[in-house]
């Protein structure tokens, strides 16, 4: 198998996109090859711990309603183009997302990291959910069978909280600004929402060297 990393924020709406069109494309090719990793990077690591109020924050980051909507037209208009049911008027609050990525993060020693993923993307865009909040978190990593009692008890204490924050600083030193960030078998970058087509390329492209590899094991193993 080939490892793909995602590194991504769960309030990103350009990352629950590339998301959406990875796996299309995936669907389209079952026998694909990938083994897939996410990694956290918070588009707003300085945002208070308790979140604010969603308008105030687009509104201060965009200069105003007018320039939010503007620099939104375009991710709405690709979310209906992709079948995508984001509810921006249902988001009320941006939260920080230290312990969203913490939950990623126990959810893959678990193996539901996709299935939490999954929950966080459909619980903060489609259903306006404070992913921010311990009991929302507590519930999604139960839904994907995460034991309860001890989210609960890790959402409590600050297990982990240095490490993401480590892994987010390391992706930045990298030279990743943005999100999504896809990086193909450690090597090859995949930066931003690529739509189907671009995967399905991609995943045609590994399948043909593992295939060529198979063949001639010995060229493979050379230099």
């Amino acid at each position: 198998m080939i490892r793909l990393d995602i590194v991504s924020d769960p309030i990103c709406p350009w990352c629950y996109i590339g998301k959406t069109y990875l796996d299309q494309a995936l669907a389209e090719r079952p026998n694909h090859p990938f083994t897939i990793l996410w990694h956290p990077f918070q588009l707003n690591p300085e945002m208070p711990a308790q979140g604010m109020d969603r308008r105030a924050y687009l509104e201060g980051k965009f200069g105003g309603k007018e320039g939010a909507l503007r620099a939104y037209a375009p991710i709405v208009q690709r979310a209906e183009e992709i079948g995508l049911n984001i509810d921006f008027a249902g988001i009320k609050r941006t939260p920080n997302t230290i312990d969203a990525h913490r939950l990623i993060h126990w959810a893959e020693a678990e193996g539901v990291q996709q299935e939490v993923v999954d929950a966080l993307f459909r619980a903060y865009f489609e259903e306006g959910r404070d992913i921010g909040d311990a009991a929302t978190l507590t519930e999604i990593a139960e839904s994907a069978g995460m034991d309860r009692a001890v989210t609960e008890r890790l959402l409590a204490g600050e297990d982990d909280k240095a490490d993401v924050r480590a892994r987010d600083t390391q992706f930045r030193e990298m030279g990743v600004s943005g999100v999504p960030f896809f990086i193909v078998a450690g090597q090859h970058a995949v930066p931003g929402a690529q739509p189907k087509e671009t995967w399905i390329k991609v995943i045609d492209e590994v399948l043909e060297q593992l295939a060529q590899a198979a063949d001639n094991p010995d060229a493979a193993n050379q230099g």
